[in-house]
């Protein structure tokens, strides 16, 4: 954490951001910026936040998550505020343009001590985790400001801000209320676009996904009928479109501008209702108009997600289109993974290599729900009459999706030797302590920790506790009567080791297995991550060799 002066509550950010060395600047302030900023100031590490709109968005762009998101938003804000205007969704529907059936993506079950999946309206999650933010006299928010100029050296990276207005672009010419900004870190959380990226001189790979969607979100003026409340893609070769709820009150649709036809003219207010009106029989009695605007579903990764002291995360370092629903998310998860690892690196416990599994961990992940995302894309997309009645043909015939697994972590900070779930998401059940009952982060915390079924004492050194109190790792069992004791109140624990045939597991902040063993290999699990720490993980160099050998940069 800096050392420089400590500003007063209530100062103006502005005068704090010229006067002030950050550990971590963070350029943008969507999800993924709210994510890295909350989590980095909860850490207690001095953060300033540049975002060029005045205020949050406001309207919905997000609208669904999943069951570990929700647990990050859990850790980074209040997740009940946060899901006010949400509902879990179970299904997933597939529908040609007949409205047959082609498939159902079960959407059903729980995840990390939430619904497995959840429709849900963005301004919501937004405003619940900047409440967080601005209660942090660590974290400065610059809301109004562009980056202008980038640059780094050995001890840190300047950047240069200045004020910026939607309703007076010439701000962008004139540079008298230029901010001069230091800090040892900066990330590029500022989108498709980003000025982080680009001042980096980073370059895209294009994946080929350029569909062009007319997107119209609206709030309910009175409830539909009950077809609407499930998730549903129209797999139309005439024209491709899908509705979702955005919770219980608002539903979104998404019609695609087909190739020739001119965008501009789907922004009409006209062609919105005649849309409506001719696809779903709604109009104005039925629906308000929240947002209005067509964009492309692209998919785009930069070359590199590190640059020295810079990373991108989000958007910034990669889009994809939403047919899984995971582009927010993988931008949100992105923002807590680097979080907890620049905290370790910020207060020495950890080695500067270590920030080198960032893209290590979360390239390959992002690219495998890319990759899925583009499939499912290809199918809901098929503009052939032809192709789409042999599709259609195929389903009904009993064919599946060749889908792969949703994946998991599969290098990086991960235990060494045969380790099955290393990789995968760790479990959380509602806990009992000290007369409290919660779900486990909200008791334990958001830190690494060890959960064992046995006394740790039994087979943990004096040193091992210390080393694991240093870096701040939290020790749990689920045995009765050990000074770590917890119960188990849903016997969500007792399920997990019985499913990995495990005692004990080490989890990292971001919910991710380190690894699991018998209660005999705690001590040596508890030494390999603290050795790691210094390494830079298991596998950074085998990764950073295969991805100069795959052309990334």
């Amino acid at each position: 954490m800096s050392t420089t002066d400590q500003r007063t509550v209530g100062s103006d950010p502005t005068e704090a951001a010229a006067s002030t060395t950050y550990d971590v600047a963070v350029v943008g302030y969507g999800p993924s910026g709210l994510v890295l900023a909350s989590a980095l100031g909860r850490r207690g590490h001095r953060v300033v936040v540049i975002e060029r709109w005045k205020t949050l968005y406001g309207l919905p762009r997000l609208n669904h998550i999943d069951g570990e998101v929700a647990r990050i938003i859990q850790n980074v804000g209040d997740v009940e505020v946060a899901l006010k205007g949400s509902a879990p969704a179970d299904e997933y529907v597939w529908r040609n343009g007949a409205g047959e059936k082609l498939l159902t993506v079960d959407w059903s079950g729980e995840s990390s001590g939430f619904a497995a999946h959840y429709t849900m309206y963005q301004p919501d999650i937004e405003d619940a985790i900047d409440a967080d933010v601005r209660t942090r006299d660590n974290v400065d928010v610059l809301q109004g400001f562009k980056g202008i100029d980038l640059s780094q050296d050995a001890d840190g990276v300047t950047l240069r801000v200045r004020p910026w207005s939607r309703d007076d672009e010439t701000a962008a010419d004139h540079g008298e209320d230029d901010l001069i900004i230091r800090a040892k870190y900066i990330v590029g959380a500022d989108g498709a676009n980003s000025f982080v990226r680009t001042a980096l001189g980073i370059d895209r790979d294009d994946l080929e996904c350029n569909d062009v969607w007319l997107n119209l979100d609206t709030e309910k003026v009175r409830d539909l009928p009950e077809r609407f409340d499930v998730s549903t893609q129209f797999c139309d070769p005439l024209r491709p479109n899908m509705s979702m709820p955005i919770g219980p009150g608002r539903q979104r649709f998404e019609v695609a501008v087909l190739p020739g036809e001119n965008p501009e003219e789907a922004l009409t207010e006209e062609h919105a209702w005649k849309w409506f009106r001719e696809r779903h029989d709604l109009g104005p009695e039925d629906v308000r108009i929240l947002r209005h605007i067509v964009y492309v579903f692209s998919a785009r990764t930069a070359h590199r997600w590190r640059d020295g002291r810079a990373f991108l995360i989000g958007d910034a370092a990669h889009t994809m289109p939403p047919y899984m629903g995971q582009g927010a998310c993988s931008g949100m998860r992105d923002g807590l993974t680097l979080a907890w690892k620049l905290d370790l690196v910020l207060r020495g416990h950890a080695d500067e290599a270590f920030l080198d599994t960032y893209e290590e961990e979360r390239r390959p992940h992002v690219a495998a729900i890319q990759a899925g995302s583009i499939a499912l894309g290809k199918i809901a997309n098929m503009l052939d009459v032809d192709a789409a009645k042999a599709r259609d043909e195929a389903f009904f015939a009993g064919e599946t999706l060749d889908a792969p697994p949703f994946p998991t972590i599969e290098s990086g900070y991960l235990a060494r030797g045969e380790q099955p779930y290393a990789g995968t998401l760790s479990p959380q059940g509602r806990i009992a302590k000290d007369g409290a009952t919660a779900l486990f982060d909200d008791i334990i915390g958001n830190g690494l920790h060890l959960v064992t079924s046995g006394d740790p004492a039994t087979v943990l050194s004096a040193e091992q506790f210390d080393r694991l109190a240093e870096v701040g790792a939290a020790v749990v069992s689920t045995a009765p009567g050990t000074p770590w004791s917890v119960t188990d109140v849903d016997g969500t624990y007792r399920d997990y080791f019985a499913s990995t045939d495990s005692e004990v597991f080490i989890a990292r902040p971001d919910f991710v297995v380190f690894g699991t063993g018998a209660m005999a290999d705690a001590p040596a699990l508890v030494d390999d991550m603290i050795a790691q720490l210094r390494s830079g993980g298991q596998d950074a160099a085998a990764s950073r060799s295969s991805f100069a050998e795959a052309g990334v940069r």
